[in-house]
């Protein structure tokens, strides 16, 4: 879900022409460049052979592409629905507000829970930490947030373009501008971030089109990730204790599973209709689920290589803004544009439970560690605990 678009034009001497022109990013060998908007077309039609065009190369490679999907199709024989009706139904469904939180003056977009599942980060246009009480971030329009694993520390950012991270102490006298260290930096938004399995390396996605991984201490960048032909609005790393692999969605309808030593795409998925919002993996690795401006929820699984069950109603005609997914596996928590969190059952494909309580757009959603409950924020200004 992208409400607003930004874009900066940087004018500069191209670094092939040489002559002062607005300037657009040039990956080669995963070294930024500078061109002007000339040389990115001369470049792009260097090598072609006699009688060859873009356009002729790009209907050969969409060929290709049905080729593959047709011999793809070859390989489905069940469905997962057609599994799954020898599986025992789920019984009566029950979860309820057992609190809110108040505290944003503006609309909450991120959240983040502590491994310690008392504490909760959240971010609007500033970002708060929350257990018995709540410590200010001094940053401003905060579009992601997330906790170190040891829960010592909060990365955060936004349309700054920064991912700055905060060491934590609960003294609200303390001057948190004072610790901020600035980690990474794009040259669009901070869409999402996520520390890898520990405080030393995090992992960025922006609306420049790029995820990155970088090093905390020392802010370099470790590896960067290109592929999306649009903003990256979100990602999640595999829940394995190796934590090689991660996925992001976009503005480009595509998610995309990246493996973080190469920097390559290993896997991509385009069967959404419009933006992914959210991406969120399955508990054992193995398969992951996506949320959409189309108003889908949908279930991928990387070792069959496809998309395996679609998640939607037609009385759903909103966006879904946040997906996650319970510890077994078996539910799928989705919070939509229509103020309501659908609750599906992941292996029968059926809705089981519609949450009512936010004032307005369920913007985030998260499951708590330990599988117990789990927290939406929205933009009524509050997170609500359900369990």
């Amino acid at each position: 879900m992208c409400d607003q678009t930004f874009l900066a034009i940087v004018f500069g001497l191209c670094d092939k022409c040489s002559k002062e022109k607005p300037l657009r990013p040039v990956y080669i060998k995963s070294e930024q460049l500078s061109y002007c908007s000339l040389c990115v077309e001369m470049m792009a039609t260097e090598g072609l052979q006699e009688n060859e065009t873009l356009a002729s190369l790009k209907n050969e490679a969409e060929s290709l592409k049905g080729k593959l999907e047709e011999e793809r199709a070859k390989l489905h024989d069940v469905e997962l629905h057609q599994v799954a009706e020898r599986v025992e139904a789920l019984g009566q469904f029950v979860m309820k507000t057992r609190r809110t939180l108040k505290g944003h003056g503006n609309k909450v977009l991120c959240m983040d829970w502590c491994k310690d599942k008392r504490r909760i980060v959240s971010s609007s246009q500033v970002c708060h930490c929350v257990d018995e009480h709540a410590v200010t971030m001094p940053c401003t329009w905060v579009m992601a947030c997330a906790y170190a694993p040891s829960g010592c520390a909060i990365a955060c950012g936004g349309l700054d373009n920064k991912c700055s991270v905060y060491p934590l102490t609960f003294d609200k006298n303390e001057n948190m501008a004072a610790k901020k260290k600035s980690v990474a930096m794009h040259t669009n938004y901070l869409s999402a971030c996520s520390f890898t399995n520990s405080d030393m390396q995090i992992l960025t996605a922006s609306g420049d089109g790029t995820c990155a991984l970088w090093d905390v201490e020392s802010g370099q960048l470790l590896q960067s990730f290109h592929g999306h032909g649009a903003d990256v609005l979100c990602l999640d790393l595999a829940p394995s204790e190796t934590g090689n692999t991660f996925v992001s969605g976009g503005c480009d309808k595509k998610a995309m599973v990246w493996d973080m030593r190469s920097g390559q795409c290993i896997q991509s998925f385009e069967t959404h209709d419009s933006d992914i919002n959210s991406v969120r993996y399955y508990p054992s690795g193995d398969a992951f689920a996506s949320g959409s401006d189309d108003a889908t929820c949908r279930l991928y699984d990387l070792r069959a290589d496809r998309e395996v069950a679609i998640y939607s109603k037609e009385s759903i005609i909103f966006g879904a803004s946040s997906v996650d997914f319970s510890l077994s596996g078996r539910l799928l928590f989705a919070g939509y544009n229509d103020y309501t969190i659908n609750v599906w059952d992941v292996l029968k494909g059926s809705r089981v439970s519609i949450l009512f309580g936010h004032e307005n757009r369920v913007s985030t959603l998260r499951v708590s560690p330990d599988g117990t409950a789990f927290c939406s924020g929205s933009w009524d200004h509050t997170l609500r605990i359900w369990a």
